[in-house]
């Protein structure tokens, strides 16, 4: 059996900082420990406790080099460097079922650590088939299109309560912190939390086990709405001939496939980030 493990940061336990989450970061090193004993602790569990054969990892926060490789085990592959084709979902087709950890929520919610859809600075609201999704959301729509079931959710708590209830309710939702607001939080102690994450992964491998997990699925073609932070950002988004402006900041195009939506969002993306490094240099 192969499982496919999905590591952000912001919804980690204790990160609230801004300095967690960068290279340069005053706080990256401890954010960079936090992550690699979070996804061991997972993937032990799955290897040693369950007999899964083999763990695929994406690190799939910013520059998506966070894991600590030399504490990095034999039966663990491990996908990590950005820019990268399907992002924060690379190398998980072919897997038995998912588990996304350090999650946080979408863009607009309340008293979330950090709350942001995919890159926060330029997205400030993304749909599929006019369902409104956060990372989690989108992740999993395009994981359901290959079959691939999520069925863990660990990280903010505001996450869990909205996304995973209401769209994943399947799945096994494990809340990491719970926020104060956008850069604060409680969470329990490590062993706490340790113990949260092995309960969690057991449960979501006997619901694989039981079939009681299903793929989230979405029509064909796929609808997307996605609104920028910056209207520069909707003008070069629209030079494509596919991609309609709706209004300022709100761009609209349709896809054969989540695959190719979320191709396609990926390249919007890059390009808003080339556009504001161009006016900002």
């Amino acid at each position: 059996m192969r499982a496919f493990i999905s590591l952000d940061l912001e919804g980690l336990p204790y990160i609230v900082s801004r300095e967690n989450l960068f290279v340069k970061g005053a706080l990256y090193a401890e954010a960079r420990k936090i992550a690699t004993e979070v996804v061991r602790v997972v993937a032990e569990t799955l290897h040693h406790e369950l007999g899964v054969d083999e763990v695929v990892i994406a690190d799939s926060h910013g520059p998506m080099v966070n894991i600590l490789v030399d504490e990095t085990p034999d039966y663990v592959r491990l996908v990590r460097g950005f820019p990268r084709p399907l992002s924060m979902v690379a190398g998980a087709k072919g897997s038995d079922f998912a588990i996304f950890l350090g999650y946080h929520a979408k863009a607009g919610t309340g008293h979330a650590t950090f709350d942001h859809t995919y890159s926060g600075a330029t997205v400030d609201r993304l749909e599929i088939n006019g369902v409104e999704v956060s990372e989690t959301l989108l992740n999993a729509y395009l994981l359901g299109e290959w079959n691939v079931p999520v069925a863990m959710v660990a990280g903010d708590k505001a996450l869990i309560e909205t996304d995973v209830k209401t769209h994943l309710p399947w799945a096994v939702g494990v809340p990491l912190k719970e926020s104060l607001g956008r850069y604060s939080a409680v969470s329990p102690g490590m062993e706490g939390i340790k113990k949260l994450l092995r309960e969690g992964t057991v449960e979501a491998f006997r619901r694989v086990e039981r079939g009681e997990v299903r793929p989230l699925k979405t029509e064909r073609p796929v609808e997307v709405k996605l609104r920028f932070l910056n209207s520069a950002y909707a003008e070069v988004a629209e030079l494509l001939p596919f991609v309609e402006r709706l209004d300022g900041k709100t761009v609209r195009f349709e896809a054969g496939s989540v695959e190719e939506a979320y191709k396609t969002f990926e390249v919007l993306i890059l390009a808003a980030a080339g556009v504001s490094s161009i006016v900002n240099r």
